[in-house]
């Protein structure tokens, strides 16, 4: 064939002259449409051999508007900057690559406001799907009402919506929180102190009860005053300096303590560093066990034992659970009901910051 790649893209109409066939046939067999059972394998087989020796690259844009759909999946981030983003996008990422689904990434900075304006240019779009990634400052949507009534598959991934069909991933804080003091526990120590969430958020106390019940079923006593919490604050990336702040409160007491399990690995930080700063070794004299296992956590020194949540497996169920539900709409079946909250056991991660307990 006479065309160079500088001569333009190779088209449908390049390929059926080249291998011989009609623009109609080699669109039936590359479009793989309903009538491709009728033409012969060896014909298929040419037609898309020379397909790819020519380099031809279906035109993805007319093929959605033929089929009117627009083959993207909407990403929506309360707040990418969140370490605990990172490697939820990285499943949802994996998962979608080799579908043919273009994902669409969009932050709304905390802001609910601009939450709300992406959606609206997402219906605009016609999107197929919606995985929204949640942190803890999430709030109601009025919009999700509009999402419901065009029938597009929603997942959320880090909290649990009553909803309509949106469904969720969640990680089991109860069983995390329970598992981090279990592992305090056997390492000796009976002294503890908690840098818990905030107040009003739901994860904080689902792992702090996780703790209680530990603690009731061992006959662990906690002492009220080693317990605080993080204070209300619109930064997810403020727990590092208030872990840091209400860890030198915690010092300043006098009353003695040989670890602390902290809401975040993020507050964990600066309960560490904090520690370091007033010559308390980290884990000689103090363990320090955190949450959510970022991708810090390892690199921190001494590298962070945590509550690994499986981040990129909950990404990875949430794009499967939107690309099941697209398929169900295409062939207008329901959603299965088990696509419904999914719950993740979180496993605890020993790395260096915990030790047993020296006499």
């Amino acid at each position: 064939m006479r065309r160079t790649q500088n001569a333009g893209r190779i088209t449908l109409a390049d390929v059926a002259r080249e291998s011989g066939f009609s623009s109609s046939t080699v669109s039936i067999v590359l479009n793989e449409a309903p009538l491709s059972r009728y033409v012969a394998a060896k014909t298929k087989l040419l037609i898309k051999e020379t397909s790819k020796r020519l380099g031809y690259r279906p035109d993805a844009f007319a093929r959605s508007l033929r089929r009117r759909r627009s083959l993207t999946i909407g990403i929506m981030v309360f707040d990418i900057s969140d370490p605990f983003c990172t490697l939820i996008l990285k499943g949802i990422q994996k998962t979608l690559e080799p579908t043919g689904y273009l994902p669409i990434i969009m932050d709304a900075y905390n802001e609910p406001k601009q939450f709300e304006r992406y959606l609206e240019m997402m219906l605009e779009r016609r999107l197929e799907g919606l995985i929204i990634v949640a942190n803890w400052l999430f709030a109601d949507i009025e919009m999700f009402g509009d999402l419901e009534r065009e029938r597009i598959p929603m997942v959320m991934v880090g909290r649990s919506m009553s909803i309509g069909s949106m469904s969720s991933v969640m990680v089991d804080n109860e069983a995390g929180g329970y598992a981090a003091l279990e592992h305090l526990y056997k390492l000796g120590h009976r002294k503890i102190a908690f840098v818990r969430g905030q107040v009003k958020l739901a994860d904080s106390s689902e792992r702090y009860s996780g703790m209680m019940r530990f603690a009731q079923e061992v006959g662990l006593k906690i002492n009220p005053s080693l317990v605080v919490d993080l204070p209300n604050a619109l930064d997810p990336l403020s727990s590092f300096h208030q872990g840091y702040r209400l860890t030198n409160e915690l010092l300043a007491m006098g009353k003695p303590f040989s670890a602390i399990a902290a809401f975040d690995d993020l507050t964990a930080f600066g309960v560490m560093r904090a520690l370091r700063e007033r010559g308390v070794r980290v884990p000689d004299e103090c363990s320090v066990i955190g949450f959510d296992d970022v991708s810090h956590a390892a690199l921190f020194s001494p590298g962070l034992t945590t509550v690994q949540q499986p981040m990129e497996e909950m990404g990875r169920i949430a794009a499967e659970r939107v690309l099941r539900g697209i398929d169900a709409l295409a062939e207008e079946t329901h959603v299965p009901e088990s696509d419904g909250h999914t719950l993740l056991v979180p496993t605890v991660l020993v790395r260096e910051s915990t030790a047993r307990r020296r006499p």
